[in-house]
């Protein structure tokens, strides 16, 4: 059989189109690989939030962080829980009536490690009309089982012996809540955090953990100061949250006054905070046009295109398959959004198996 130069330009031009092809597909599939699904609270949407066996669940589900809050207690431990308050997810109000702040919170840094390990650790609630009502409906039953609240030594040793035993290496993204607060009641939770990172060995930019925080001037503490004193040098993120949050407060004049995150949403100071931050935690919602943006059309904008410009990896926060924006019409439609159409790095999520299983099917397209 003869071939005309025309045929085999022809034959050439497609293996050498099917070759570009598979070059730009194993491309993608290596870039989706590489995105990262952080159990938020743990598998929070399946066990309470916290929990070891939240974190337990969430190891299972293919993730590659899982995440630790930390609050300070009065005898200076840290303890992994999402507030710095713990009337939310325990029952400290039954056992303990007459410890609430004039505010009516009950504050971790009120309570010893031994009087909050007496707690019952539970789904998350608020009060109304008297009554506690869950937060989120179909989780967890309230008070149900038994749950206590651990350290981070403890977190740290439970991950780290199932790294070994299960042959992984899933690492920690920790986070220090309120700093500022902490800072106010005289204790350094910060310090405390990067001693016990320290403890366990992670003390580089290779070390499997990511430092974070909402606390923007805390962070610059972390970075030039103690972290050098430290002999430490570990991944960290700028949390990012709307000025109406009132997240953070920083001193001024010799005053406590609200942070302005305006100054850190703005792209053109995104140099200086790349000089702190090793990745930007967002909302999503920052992610995206919200003007522009209806059901069936999410329009993104520039924030990560800006903040990978200036060396910054982004993670934003927190998807729920229970709690779905009204411009998405189911989860992997928000996933896509953010780690696909957005490019973002990874996603916080209470659902990590949804998260991973979205991943696993876009590498396979």
């Amino acid at each position: 059989m003869k071939f005309t130069k025309s045929v085999l330009a022809a034959a050439l031009m497609t293996a050498s189109v099917f070759s570009v092809s598979a070059a730009v597909n194993a491309a993608y599939a290596a870039d989706v690989q590489d995105k990262v699904i952080v159990a938020h609270r743990g598998a929070s949407a399946y066990l309470p939030e916290h929990t070891l066996e939240s974190k337990a669940l969430a190891y299972t589900m293919g993730v590659k962080y899982i995440e630790q809050d930390l609050a300070m207690t009065k005898d200076d431990r840290l303890v992994v829980v999402h507030d710095h308050f713990l009337d939310r997810v325990t029952d400290v109000a039954d056992k303990f009536p007459n410890r609430a702040r004039k505010d009516g919170r009950y504050y971790v840094i009120d309570f010893t490690l031994d009087e909050i390990k007496t707690l019952n650790f539970t789904e998350g609630f608020e009060i109304k009309d008297g009554k506690r009502v869950q937060g989120y409906p179909n989780r967890f039953p309230m008070f149900t089982s038994v749950f206590k609240i651990h350290t981070l030594e403890e977190e740290i040793e439970f991950i780290q012996g199932l790294n070994k035993t299960m042959g992984r290496d899933i690492g920690l993204y920790v986070e220090t809540k309120a700093p500022w607060f902490h800072k106010q009641e005289g204790k350094d939770i910060s310090k405390a955090t990067l001693e016990v990172l320290k403890k366990y060995g992670y003390t580089t930019k290779d070390s499997n953990v990511i430092f974070q925080t909402f606390d923007y001037p805390d962070l610059k503490y972390v970075v030039d100061t103690l972290m050098p004193k430290m002999g430490m040098k570990l991944k960290t993120v700028m949390l990012l949250g709307y000025n109406d949050w009132n997240e953070t407060y920083e001193l001024k004049d010799g005053k406590w006054v609200p942070f302005d995150f305006n100054y850190l949403l703005d792209p053109k100071n995104f140099p200086e905070v790349s000089k702190y931050a090793t990745g930007l935690g967002p909302t999503y919602a920052m992610l995206f046009d919200l003007e522009k943006t209806k059901k069936g059309n999410i329009v993104v904008n520039d924030f990560v295109k800006n903040a990978h410009l200036n060396g910054m990896m982004v993670h934003p926060y927190t998807v729920r398959a229970d709690a779905l924006p009204e411009y998405a019409s189911n989860v992997d439609e928000l996933f896509k959004a953010i780690l696909i159409d957005a490019d973002a790095d990874g996603v916080f999520t209470d659902f990590p198996d949804l998260g991973v299983a979205f991943l696993e099917k876009q590498a396979k397209k």
